[in-house]
């Protein structure tokens, strides 16, 4: 926090174009703040390039849930005219009182807030009925459904994950197993073992392109089928296979053939289908397009189809904890109910998304376009400094994050050199995840979030250029010290 305040407050100094600029990032003030965050005692902290979070649209949620403070904040921006610092920094706490009466006030919208007495009391723990309304809607509307979908096949949780973990309860037993292409969003792994004892089976996929892959990391029906029968040699009882669309940590986009290529296979052998599609509308590349499983015109074995969603992702909302599955299977639907006592979101926090919901005008002409936008500039301006540093990257327009290939500064093609390199990252502090957190099969893979303010994302790509050397591979740079000298005299010129 400080860090950044620090930031905004050099930013502001500026007086013109002949400030000097880092010549690699076109910052003036950026030479400046890497010194002081990696010299100084005061600046510590790790900037956080590895957590799926998106940081971008705070302000277009508060815009909607208070509109009382506004035009306080609006007068009070700061414009860099300020003269002292001293003038900067209290006009920083004013608009931090201002910030935390805008959160109070949001209480007493009267849109957002109703506390009726049901929402109080015991709720159904598939979720209250108004609220599986307007997801059902939401979703009909937005995955393009053919028919619209019912409430009646909808289960409202605290978050994917819990649901993950609930829906694994259900179809298996202890020890049995689930397939799921790798890599993969590595918690997924405790999610379905937390108390039902499940385990994952992978499926590998090649970071190189051959004649049977057309691209890096591709999935086919081919290789479940050859994973399945594997497991079956193993002895592994498969009850079901995971499908994440929009895929973590690839940020690949699977067409509607691939998807339903897929869904053959598991009802070819009679496998429950678990459809992960939390990033469907965190799609921001021109060139792709996604297309929900619940928009096929047939899904090739509905009562064994069962798809993911929350707000975590596309409502850049992770702390709200609000996920949904929708299955046309009674029966999963009723067990969950079961299990929703373990798993349930409080009542006025359900009213709270469903009035979010309802808000379609909102929602379609000023957030989710937004939202796009953001997240294309943010994964334009990640791209283009990774191009410069010439790590190889795959290029997909969905999701928060770019999976990039680092292999070439390990000194051996191991995990354990590819630990050493992240471990590299995070003592500069810099936290990347790397592809051991997803059981990739290919060494020096890490997955970059980009989804946070450009000044963050500056500062953790300078460092990462920093340290992009073959020293890295032992986790030292001789060359630091001589690196901040000359940053220094730059910035004393």
């Amino acid at each position: 926090m400080w860090v950044l305040m620090w930031y905004d407050l050099l930013l502001s100094l500026k007086k013109d174009k002949s400030t000097v600029v880092c010549k690699k990032f076109g910052d003036p003030v950026l030479p400046v703040l890497i010194i002081l965050c990696f010299s100084c005692p005061f600046f510590q902290g790790i900037i956080n390039m590895g957590t799926s979070e998106n940081k971008l649209c705070f302000d277009l949620l508060q815009e909607r849930t208070c509109t009382a403070f506004t035009s306080v904040l609006n007068s009070m921006r700061l414009k860099g005219t300020h003269q002292s610092l001293q003038e900067m920094v209290a006009v920083y706490g004013v608009l931090h009182m201002a910030l935390t009466l805008c959160f109070l006030l949001q209480l007493t919208q009267p849109d957002m807030l109703l506390m009726e007495p049901s929402l109080l009391q015991y709720p159904d723990w598939k979720g209250h009925c108004f609220l599986r309304e307007e997801v059902a809607k939401f979703l009909s509307e937005h995955c393009r459904s053919p028919v619209p979908l019912k409430a009646e096949n909808m289960v409202v949780m605290n978050g994917c994950g819990s649901i993950f973990c609930a829906v694994a309860a259900v179809l298996c037993d202890p020890d049995d197993a689930i397939l799921i292409p790798s890599p993969f969003y590595g918690v997924i792994t405790e999610d379905v073992d937390l108390y039902s004892g499940v385990k994952l089976y992978c499926v590998p996929l090649d970071s190189e392109v051959s004649e049977s892959d057309a691209r890096p990391f591709h999935l086919s029906a081919e290789k479940l089928e050859h994973a399945l029968e594997r497991a079956k040699k193993e002895g592994v009882n498969v009850r079901a296979v995971i499908l994440v669309n929009p895929h973590n940590p690839l940020g690949e986009i699977y067409t509607a053939e691939e998807m339903t290529s897929f869904l053959n296979f598991a009802k070819r052998h009679e496998l429950h289908a678990i459809v992960d599609e939390v990033y469907m509308l965190s799609v921001f590349g021109e060139d792709f397009s996604f297309h929900s499983v619940l928009s096929l015109e047939r899904i090739p074995d509905a009562q064994r189809t069962h798809v993911l969603w929350g707000l975590s992702k596309d409502f850049a909302m992770a702390g709200v904890r609000v996920g949904t599955v929708y299955s046309e299977n009674r029966d999963l639907v009723q067990a969950l109910d079961k299990l929703g006592n373990f798993h349930g979101v409080a009542g006025p926090l359900q009213r709270q998304v469903a009035q979010l919901l309802k808000d379609k005008e909102w929602l379609n002409e000023v957030f989710l376009p937004e939202n796009r936008r953001r997240l294309k500039k943010a994964h334009q301006y990640v791209a283009a400094q990774l191009t410069k540093l010439g790590i190889p990257y795959l290029h997909r327009g969905a999701g928060f994050f770019i999976w990039a290939d680092f292999s070439k500064y390990l000194k051996e093609q191991t995990f354990v050199e590819e630990l050493c390199l992240w471990r590299c990252f995070v003592k500069h502090r810099v936290l990347l995840s790397c592809s051991q957190a997803f059981s990739c099969s290919s060494p020096g893979w890490f997955r970059i979030v980009f989804t946070d303010q450009q000044r963050h994302l500056q500062l953790g790509l300078f460092t990462i250029c920093l340290k992009n050397r073959p020293e890295l591979a032992a986790g030292e740079d001789p060359t630091q010290l001589d690196v901040f000298k000359e940053l220094l005299d730059r910035a004393r010129i």
